[in-house]
Formats: structure tokens, C-alpha cells, sequence
């Protein structure tokens, strides 16, 4: 791809392959007038460990990046934490670390110039005495219902919610001043928190910004969805070859079905919008077909056609993905394995549990003494008194089983109790 592009080819990149641009305006004005670079910011929140399915926003931060964008990466440690608060602070601020590695990793294996893209920590802003107070001023603004149904689509809410979930948008809103961008990027599910923000940051003296939303991606797992509960449904980043291939073995795939499919679905999104911004390298996708000519795509409407037509098989497909996504994540992995640093960042971030032992009970198996203490004990309870000759009296005299079957025995047995 041209490293050189005109305003109208820079325009048209940042809005390629997009579900939807709210404020538009805002973005035309400033290629076309103020002549700079777009600020563009797009927030994860550090928790489980990225997996394939990133390579959806990771593709269109690529083709940002060649739009000749700043692109800011915020890594919400402090958004992670508020999520249910399902780990600590501290695991989340190695996570932060790790995905930062991976971001940066996967972005170079598209082959895009990373020079613009910047990462910043939320924690670092976000406690501040300023952002605190704006903070404040949009919860005095903003009522239950609202913050709720905003961050109904990001943030996993029940009947009582917790309420940094419901914080969680505010600052997903008030993250567009402190980062300084033009522009907001994100999925279709943030459209809520995208219009809160639009809605809400000038009523606290600030100006809207424009937002970019992805397409919501099918995914590969088997039942067209990856899990992270279901590791045989996530393809790890770091997955080795073999294992990348048994997956996508096992992913659905419904023959002649294009509508929501997930292996078409990521070879539209991921494959061939990372081999359309490849300088080098394969330039089409290519189909290997056991003793005859591959079939050879270079656009997804041709490949539609013929899975539709049943040309392209599923297995064909499964087939090729497999070798293309493990070219793309070869790069990945290398860099994993030369790095040590990255190695004990991902101990650091996600420690093997190591499963509890079970300690077995030891049953008392007739131990005088501990039965007469539990007599004792019991007696007590039942608010009866030992008599001398060994018998019991009071209201549950019947219930109390002293042990033995003479006096001798029973007042042996209480005075060792006692003891």
C-alpha cells in the first residue's frame, strides 16, 4: 500500500469496513482543513488473555495507522478492576504489560508502521484530582438508569449491579478529553457509551468527538462464538501451528451458509483486509485443492459466491484459513519465544492455579474419652445434669447417651472430660 495517500484515499481508509461513523464532520474537518494527522483512541480493559478474535480491531487500527493516524492505545487497567472486580490491581497491571506486547506484536505482523501508536495506562490519569472532579460532575449529572443502560452492552450487569460497573462508561466518556483525541474507536456494542458521551461531555464544558464502530465479527469457536470458560473455542495468539489447526477443525461451519459464519467472517475482516495491507507478500488468498488448480481470491464477494455454490468447500476453507492465520501469528510467536522479558510478564499476569489438595477428615473411630466429652458437651446443650451413679435427669434426659453401660464407667469417662 502507498505510504503516501491523498485526503480523499485518507478519508476513505479511516471509514473502510465499518458498521457505522457518528460525527463525520468532525473527522472530515480535520483532514481536509486542519491538514493533520486524526487522534484516534481505542480502550481494552486488561483482563483475560487476547486471543484471534482481537485481530478484528487490531485490523482496523492497521488500516488507521496507514491512514497516517495517531492512534492511541488505552490500556484500562483501572475499567478492568471496576468490571466485577473479578482480579486484583496488581494481576491487572501485569496483564497491562502483557497486552501491550501483544498489541504492538500482532500490529507489526500486518506489517503496518507502528511509530504513531502511542500506549497509555489508565491509572495514570485517571486518579488524578482533575479527572476525580469531572468525574463527580458527570455522576451529579447522570442518573441509575441511564449509566445502566449505557454500559448494558460492555459492562455484564445483574438486578443489583455493582457500582463501579456503572462508573465504568462516565470514564469511558471523560477518557476522550484526558487522552485529547478527535475521535473515539470501538464496536458496534459501545454505540450506548459512544452517544453518552456525545451527549454528556459538553454538558461539563467539553466538545463531542466522533466515533468509529467495528462490525460485531461472528467468532471461530465451535457454535460460531469463542469462550474464554472453553479453551478448545479460543485460538490463543500464542497457539502453536498444530494446535491452530485442531481448533479450527472443530469451529462450525455450516456448507453453502455465508450469513453469520464465523470462518468467512474472519477471513473477510481479518485475512484479506491484512493481506490488502501488505506491501509484500501474498497478495490474493489462495485455496489448495487436492489434484486440481487452487482457486484463487481476491476479493470476499467471489468467495461468498462459491461457498454459496458449494465450489468452496468448507473443508477447503477451514484448510486455508488455518495456513493463513498461522502465517499471520508465526511472527507473533517469535518474537514471544526470543523474548524472556515477555515470557515472566505472562507468568506475572496469568500464574497457573495450582488445584487445591484435598485433606481427608479422620474419623474418630471410638475413643472413649472423646466420646464421653461429646456426651458431656451434649448434655449441656440439652440442659441435663450427671448424677453420681452415672444417670442423667432434666428435660432431655432420654436424648443422652452417656457411653457406657455401668456409674463406674460413666464418671471415669467425666472425669477425664473434665480434665
Amino acid at each position: 500500500m502507498a505510504s503516501q495517500l491523498s485526503p480523499t484515499e485518507t478519508l476513505s481508509l479511516i471509514k473502510a469496513n465499518l458498521a457505522e461513523v457518528l460525527n463525520p464532520e468532525i473527522i472530515d474537518d480535520v483532514i481536509l482543513n486542519q491538514k493533520r494527522p486524526l487522534k484516534v483512541y481505542w480502550g481494552t480493559a486488561t483482563t483475560g488473555k487476547p486471543h484471534a478474535g482481537y485481530f478484528c480491531p487490531m485490523m482496523k487500527i492497521a488500516e488507521l495507522l496507514a491512514a497516517g493516524c495517531h492512534i492511541k492505545i488505552l490500556l484500562a487497567d483501572l475499567h478492568g478492576y471496576l468490571d466485577n472486580m473479578k482480579s486484583s490491581i496488581e494481576l491487572i497491571g501485569f496483564r497491562a504489560k502483557y497486552y501491550e506486547r501483544v498489541i504492538k506484536a500482532s500490529l507489526k505482523a500486518v506489517g503496518v508502521d507502528i511509530s504513531r501508536l502511542e500506549f497509555v495506562l489508565g491509572s495514570s490519569y485517571q486518579l488524578s484530582k482533575e479527572y476525580t472532579m469531572d468525574r463527580f460532575k458527570l455522576e451529579g449529572l447522570t442518573r441509575f438508569s441511564v449509566a445502566q443502560k449505557a454500559g448494558a452492552e460492555v459492562v455484564k450487569n445483574d438486578d443489583d449491579p455493582y457500582l463501579g460497573g456503572l462508573v465504568y462508561p462516565l470514564m469511558q466518556a471523560l477518557d476522550e478529553q484526558y487522552l485529547d483525541v478527535d475521535v473515539q474507536f470501538g464496536g458496534l456494542d459501545q454505540r450506548k457509551i459512544f452517544t453518552f458521551a456525545m451527549e454528556n461531555l459538553p454538558k461539563i464544558g467539553y466538545k463531542p468527538r466522533g466515533h468509529l464502530m467495528n462490525l460485531m465479527v461472528p467468532g471461530l469457536g465451535a457454535g460460531g462464538k469463542m469462550s474464554a470458560s472453553e479453551p478448545d473455542s479460543k485460538i490463543g495468539l500464542l497457539d502453536s501451528p498444530e494446535v491452530v489447526e485442531k481448533k479450527l477443525r472443530k469451529a462450525t461451519c455450516v456448507p453453502k451458509q455465508v450469513e453469520g459464519n464465523g470462518v468467512i467472517a474472519f477471513v473477510e475482516h481479518v485475512i484479506m483486509r491484512a493481506i490488502a495491507l501488505k506491501v509484500d507478500g501474498e497478495s490474493t488468498l489462495s485455496v489448495a485443492r487436492k489434484d486440481q488448480e487452487p482457486l484463487v481470491y481476491d476479493n470476499i464477494a467471489k468467495l461468498k459466491e462459491d461457498y454459496a455454490a458449494d465450489i468452496l468447500t468448507p473443508q477447503l476453507l477451514k484448510a486455508a484459513l488455518t495456513h493463513h492465520l498461522n502465517t499471520l501469528l508465526a511472527p507473533i510467536r517469535a518474537e514471544f519465544a526470543a523474548s524472556p522479558e515477555w515470557q515472566a510478564i505472562e507468568v506475572a499476569a496469568y500464574p497457573v492455579e495450582k488445584p487445591t489438595a484435598k485433606v481427608k477428615k479422620v474419623k474418630d473411630k471410638g475413643d472413649p474419652a472423646k466420646r464421653a466429652a461429646a456426651a458431656a458437651a451434649a448434655a449441656a446443650k440439652k440442659q441435663v445434669v450427671a448424677q453420681l451413679d452415672g444417670h442423667v435427669e432434666g428435660p432431655g434426659a432420654h436424648k443422652v447417651n452417656m457411653g457406657g453401660s455401668s456409674a463406674e464407667e460413666s464418671l471415669e469417662k467425666l472425669k477425664v472430660a473434665e480434665s
